[in-house]
């Protein structure tokens, strides 16, 4: 069981700050991928990667990464700083 959070549109377009994910995935691309597959509105979320960042535990990471071990991901937009 994963802890999966959604910050911002992210958040907005899922409808949920957080769930609770049962997966087999290995990869953060994995878990994507069964994401989409449960709803229009997890389609449209995860519609464009490269409009998303992706944290494990807390720490910046990539999609490709694997998520054995990992108990919390976090989607989230691109952060812009001033």
């Amino acid at each position: 069981m994963i802890d999966v959070l959604y910050f911002a549109w992210v958040r907005e377009r899922i409808g949920l700050p957080r769930e609770q994910v049962e997966t087999q995935a290995a990869t953060v691309n994995d878990l994507v991928a069964e994401l989409r597959t449960r709803e229009p509105r997890y389609e449209a979320a995860f519609a464009d990667l490269s409009a998303l960042r992706v944290a494990l535990d807390q720490d910046l990471s990539d999609f490709d990464a694997s998520l054995a071990g990992v108990r919390e991901v976090a989607f989230f937009p691109p952060m812009t700083g001033g």
